[in-house]
């Protein structure tokens, strides 16, 4: 391998391993059932979010997202449903005494302050509120719940805990104007939104185009090598490495190493993540990206441009570059620069899933599984990997890691951009659903394995694995988004599913039909080598001319 594939090979992989993220992180987050604080009568309601829609001078203005109480009357669902109510600031402002103000059904803003909430709501009960927003003394939101020893609550009115930045915004309007009035409603978010289905077909469809371009690479080295054999009856060259094409084979240790160095690069992420550092990610995906659509473009568009794309000339410290590759590069970079500039933009997401499906595409090409041991061991380290920085991580930092990085909390921007995301079009909640590169990518290059092995040995695609492993991981991506939503919206480690469907089909259909040992060791099915028959037919001639 030259030096220019060997550097993109290493730069492209290292991209890759910044973050495996988790399946889906939907803006909004509720919060789960607090155990130490079960339900009971007058406290028992779900957790849900409400939308607070804002008024001013009879106007309509901002937006805010708070999370309902476990106690208190039920939010409406519908918009239409909803009353309008004059918003009114509390007087004490933590509201832990009775208000000094009378309220005639306006909605009272109170601070946390140091009592229960559930005081705070009786409170501006008594005072005729019609509802209470409590504002948080933190950024997120939290779960308002009884406290274990409240037996008898008797609370109509409902109660949304607001966080602390729209606190402060409801209380400039309050001072600059003389009428803010809010209208509070909870819809309910859909089972499914098409954006889901959408990100389905892109997951299987990149790996479908990834897989089929990798075994016909392969199965044409093969055909090249065969040619080679026949071509020398005397001498046998060595062709170990014949239209290997820069292609690079991990082996069991790089499997282990990938997770532990994408571990260490996730809380690296984690501890710097601010908007400087995205930006740096944002560089660096461009340059990902520029590589993947290049490549992409070009083995695509040499099958029409054949001599484009076999005239090479002399570029500095790039070698040999074909006219092809030149012509295609300004535009890609051109793209990848459009892309950069408005990725704030609502529809840029649309450059970005186009940027990491080229990527994701070009390092399947790149990278192989030369066999299952191989596989298998990269598959399980992964699959161990999602559940810890998903769900064992909240342990040590307090927090998922992997969904705070997701959702790039701590940058002030809407998350990294290593990941396939599509707006959710049907959701009144809005957000994106998102899955990472890791999750396309790890089962991608088992699968892209199987059609290699399937094309080497003629076997039919019912007979061979790369069907069945892609059904596996389309059923095991499903099985993620119906755990995504049982889940209330909460990010999923994809792989917790997809590794399972994936690798035990795999590993099951293997057993079954007897290639298990071949697979897990070889990872090619056995072959005549050409030179040994036709020195066996150039054998049998001179026995016949004797």
């Amino acid at each position: 391998m030259d030096l220019q594939s060997l550097c993109r090979v290493i730069f492209v992989s290292a991209l890759i391993s910044l973050v495996c993220q988790p399946c889906s992180v939907l803006s909004g987050d509720i919060v789960q059932d607090d155990d130490s604080a079960p339900k009971k009568p007058g406290c028992e309601n779900d957790f849900v979010l409400v939308k607070v829609q804002t008024w001013v001078n009879g106007v309509e203005d901002a937006e805010f997202v708070g999370v309902g109480a476990r106690f208190g009357a039920p939010i409406v669902l519908k918009e239409k449903n909803a009353s309008q109510s004059r918003l009114t600031l509390s007087d004490p402002r933590d509201c832990c005494s009775p208000p000094k103000n009378k309220l005639a059904n306006d909605v009272i803003m109170v601070d946390r302050g140091h009592c229960k909430f559930t005081t705070k709501a009786n409170n501006a009960q008594a005072a005729h509120a019609s509802a209470v927003l409590i504002i948080n003394n933190h950024k997120e939101l939290y779960k308002m719940v009884c406290e274990p020893n409240e037996t008898s609550l008797d609370i109509h009115i409902p109660a949304v805990l607001l966080p602390q930045e729209a606190g402060a915004s409801l209380e400039k309007m309050l001072t600059r104007n003389s009428s803010v009035s809010v209208q509070l409603y909870s819809p309910k978010r859909p089972l499914v939104d098409i954006a889901e289905v959408f990100l389905w077909l892109m997951a299987v469809g990149t790996i479908l185009c990834a897989s089929y371009w990798s075994a016909w690479s392969a199965r044409e080295a093969a055909i090249e090598q065969d040619k080679l054999l026949k071509d020398a009856l005397d001498e046998i060259p060595d062709t170990r490495h014949v239209g290997s094409g820069g292609i690079v084979d991990i082996n069991t240790t790089s499997a282990v190493l990938f997770v532990v160095v994408a571990s260490c690069f996730l809380v690296m992420l984690y501890e710097l993540m601010s908007y400087w550092f995205v930006e740096l990610l944002v560089v660096l995906f461009c340059i990902g990206g520029v590589e993947g659509l290049q490549t992409c473009l070009v083995a695509l568009l040499s099958r029409w441009f054949k001599r484009a794309g076999e005239s090479y000339i002399k570029v500095p410290f790039y070698g040999a570059l074909s006219y092809l590759t030149l012509a295609v590069s300004p535009f890609c970079i051109a793209f990848a620069v459009v892309w950069a500039v408005y990725r704030n933009d609502s529809f840029a997401w649309i450059g970005q899933d186009i940027l990491g499906i080229a990527l994701i595409i070009t390092v399947l090409q790149i990278v192989h599984v030369p066999n299952l041991k191989v596989g298998t061991v990269l598959l399980s380290c992964a699959f161990l990997y999602d559940i810890f920085w998903v769900f064992i991580s909240k342990k040590l930092f307090h927090e998922s890691v992997m969904i705070v990085v997701a959702r790039g909390d701590k940058s002030g921007e809407d998350g990294i951009p290593m990941l396939l995301k599509i707006p959710r079009m049907f959701d009144p909640w809005g957000g994106c659903s998102i899955i990472g590169f890791g999750d396309i990518l790890i089962p991608g290059l088992l699968i892209a394995f199987s059609l290699r092995y399937d094309w080497l040995a003629n076997k039919t695609l019912r007979a061979g694995y790369f069907l069945w492993a892609m059904i596996a991981y389309g059923l095991g991506l499903l099985i993620t988004y119906v755990a995504l939503n049982l889940m209330d919206g909460h990010g999923q480690p994809a792989l917790l599913y997809i590794v399972p469907f994936t690798l035990g089909t795999f590993l099951t259909l293997g057993r079954k039909r007897g290639d298990l040992i071949v697979l897990w060791r070889r990872g090619v099915p056995e072959r005549p080598c050409p030179h040994i028959k036709l020195e066996h037919q150039h054998s049998e001639e001179l026995n016949d001319e004797m």
